[in-house]
Order: structure tokens, then C-alpha cells, then sequence
């Protein structure tokens, strides 16, 4: 019996609990409480290996090159391109608001507001890349810092010529080791995508499309243009491959990406999917991942843009022509800095909105609104984040290989 479901591909097993998820959400939403433990013991054993993989796989993926021409060109081209991802997913969320006009009549009466706090702000989160204590970046998973310190620990590797090589292998070694722990770890994957959908379902079921239907509608419009429009092009113009193709191969990571909402816990499963399904070799993947896994989030570009838009939509403010260009660039520099957890956009829409005249109190209102169903809408919104990663990853691959 576990043979039989051994020989299943992991990504129909994986569509199979999320359907099953659904089902029961819906069904016998009573029951989800009793399974959501096992998708927290799933989040949480993804959320305990992204930190030492950040660290580790890039440290390994610089090590290995051993060229330090080669890193630096690998790093242009990997920083340029999830640039310009970045921009146009904000550039479409902005778009794909001002056509689906969401925020027109949003039901803002009743509302609670939900103070975020104050937002971190652009220069606390620069100035938080490089680390005071290695270990505290560690222990709080402070993605930035942590890519920071990798970068530092492979460079020096590669500047220590010979006698830094058994360190490499030392490398290399620890990086096989925690990526055959995550392919274990895979393997429960269809159980806690089933509880967290179940959950997520029994919550809020269909009454997200009761209340905010059309911000629900242009998030599944924003997340599949940036897909097709951006994606796409960039898969077959540089990377060589069919985007069809390509994206049933990470079906996966899609799939893990939609249940978590959290690009962070996608990151291990991709990095197996990057080497051993789409071919990309391991330096790249293990560089350009990681990398993705921060700043790669498109998702998150996507939807800060469309996010404020429509807050200014329901709050009634006119758009002057000089707010769209705040919102893009401002947007873009927000999503750069955005943890990859669940939510964590909510927690940057302050500061774009403030930069466009939005008050405190303003944004309260906006954020209770969306925070109730957000989850979903984070779930949704995370998939191109994970499809953003992948393309970056192969389109590198393919440009190091010409090089």
C-alpha cells in the first residue's frame, strides 16, 4: 500500500489533498479543527528548514563557482530580473484595479479597524541587511540578513582560494544533507496541504466572494496576467522552455505555495524541483532561489499595487496622475522587503499608502476590511510568487550556460 502511493507523482497527491481539503471545508467545515494540526506540523517543519537552507545553499551555490567574475554576473542578472518582475507585477496589479474598479462601493460601514502598528520603515529594512549577531538572524529567520551573511561566507570561500575548499565540500555536503531532509519532509506534503485548505475553507467558505467578490476576482486576474504577460515571454524568449510544460513540472511548488501562502515555505521544494526536474544546475538554483524566496515576490508586487488602488477607490480619494508613479515605485521597494510569510503585505500597504496622503486611521479601515479573508487572498497571490522564482531561476540558467 505505501508502494502504491510512493509511485503516485508527488504533485497528484498533492492536488488530491487539496481537493479533499476543499470538500471537507465546505461539507463538514466542524471537522477542519480536528486535521488543522497537521498542517501546522507541516508549516512548521518547512518554516524550521528555510532558515538553514537560505544560509547553507547559497554558501554552497557561490562556493562552487569558484570564479568571481562568474558570481558577479550571476547576481546582476539574477537582482535584474526579479526587478524588473517586481515592477511590472505592481504595474499589473495597478492595471488590473483601475479596469475591475474594486474598491468602487466596498462595504467600508460597519467595519472594525485594524491598526497595524508602525510599518518598518525602507531605511530600517536596508539597514537590517547586515546582521549585529549571526545566530539572532538565524533564530528569527531574518531572510536579508541571512542571504547577507551567505553571501559573505561563500565570497570568502571562493577569496580563500585552496585553503577554503575543504570548507566548500563541507559546504556541499551540509546542503545534500538538508535537502534530502526536506524531500522526507515532502512527503507529507498532501496531508498538511488537505488541513490547511480544510481549515482555511471551513473559516471563511464562500462568503469571500459575499463581501469583497470583486477584490477576490482581480487578484485571481492580477496573479494569472503577471503569469501569462510576464512569465511566460521570459520563459520562452530566454529561458528556451515551454511555459505549459514548465509549469505542470512545478506543480509542487505551486500547489505548496497556494496551501501555505508563504514563499519561504515553498523555497525547499523548489530547490528540488529546479535541480532535479528542470534541469537547472545547482549553483544557479541554490544562489537564485534563496534569493527569490526575499525579494522574488511577485504575488506580494502584484497585489500591493492593486491593494492601493483599491484602498483609494474605497476611501473615495481621487488618483492624481503623479500617485501611480508613487505607487509603482514605492510598491515595488515595499515588496523587496516584505517577509515571505502569510500577510506580511498588509503590513507594507501602510507605508505606500502613506506616501500617496493616505492617513493611519484610513489604512485601519482598509486593513479591517481585507484582514478577515486574506488568507485566501494570500493563498491565491503566492502563486506567481512561486512561479516568479522558477522562471528567474531557469531564464539564469540559460544565460550562464550561453555565457
Amino acid at each position: 500500500m505505501i508502494t502504491r502511493w510512493l509511485a503516485v507523482p508527488l504533485w497528484l497527491r498533492v492536488l488530491g489533498g487539496l481537493v479533499l481539503g476543499v470538500l471537507l471545508g465546505l461539507a463538514w467545515p466542524e471537522a477542519a479543527p480536528r486535521v488543522v494540526l497537521l498542517g501546522e506540523w507541516f508549516v512548521r517543519a518547512i518554516r524550521m528548514l528555510v532558515a538553514p537552507i537560505v544560509l547553507v545553499t547559497i554558501a554552497a551555490g557561490i562556493a562552487s563557482m569558484a570564479d568571481p567574475a562568474k558570481l558577479g554576473r550571476l547576481g546582476l542578472r539574477t537582482i535584474g530580473l526579479f526587478a524588473a518582475t517586481t515592477l511590472a507585477a505592481v504595474a499589473i496589479g495597478m492595471a488590473v484595479a483601475a479596469l475591475v474598479q474594486p474598491g468602487a462601493g466596498a462595504p467600508l460601514a460597519g467595519v472594525a479597524a485594524q491598526a497595524l502598528g508602525e510599518p518598518r520603515s525602507l531605511y530600517d529594512t536596508a539597514a537590517a541587511i547586515v546582521p549585529l549577531n549571526i545566530v539572532e538572524a538565524l533564530a528569527k529567520g531574518d531572510m536579508l540578513a541571512l542571504i547577507f551573511t551567505a553571501i559573505l561566507i561563500g565570497a570568502g570561500t571562493v577569496a580563500a582560494g585552496e585553503a577554503g575548499r575543504p570548507f566548500a565540500r563541507g559546504l556541499e555536503a551540509l546542503s545534500a544533507v538538508l535537502l534530502s531532509v526536506v524531500r522526507l519532509v515532502m512527503e507529507a506534503t498532501p496531508f498538511g496541504v488537505f488541513a490547511l485548505i480544510a481549515n482555511a475553507v471551513a473559516a471563511s467558505g464562500l462568503e469571500l466572494f459575499g463581501r469583497i467578490g470583486w477584490l477576490a476576482l482581480a487578484v485571481v486576474i492580477g496573479s494569472i496576467a503577471q503569469m501569462a504577460i510576464v512569465h511566460a515571454p521570459l520563459l520562452l524568449a530566454v529561458a528556451r522552455r515551454s511555459p505549459l510544460g514548465f509549469w505542470r513540472d512545478s506543480v509542487e511548488a505551486l500547489a505548496i505555495g497556494f496551501s501555505t501562502a508563504s514563499s519561504a515555505a515553498v523555497l525547499p521544494v523548489a530547490i528540488r524541483l529546479a535541480e532535479m526536474r528542470h534541469r537547472i544546475a545547482a549553483p544557479v538554483a541554490q544562489t537564485v532561489l534563496p534569493l527569490g524566496a526575499s525579494i522574488g515576490k511577485d504575488g506580494t508586487a502584484m497585489y500591493v499595487g492593486l491593494l492601493s488602488v483599491f484602498s483609494l477607490q474605497a476611501l473615495g480619494h481621487a488618483i492624481a496622475p503623479a500617485d501611480w508613479a508613487v505607487i509603482l515605485v514605492t510598491g515595488a521597494l515595499a515588496a523587496f522587503g516584505t517577509a515571505p510569510v502569510p500577510s506580511a503585505s498588509l503590513f507594507m500597504l501602510a507605508a505606500v499608502l502613506a506616501a500617496v496622503g493616505v492617513s493611519a486611521a484610513e489604512t485601519a479601515l482598509i486593513v479591517g476590511l481585507v484582514l478577515p479573508f486574506d488568507r485566501l487572498l494570500d493563498m491565491t497571490r503566492t502563486v506567481p510568487s512561486a512561479s516568479a522564482n522558477l522562471t528567474v531561476a531557469a531564464c539564469v540558467d540559460r544565460l550562464e550556460r550561453r555565457a
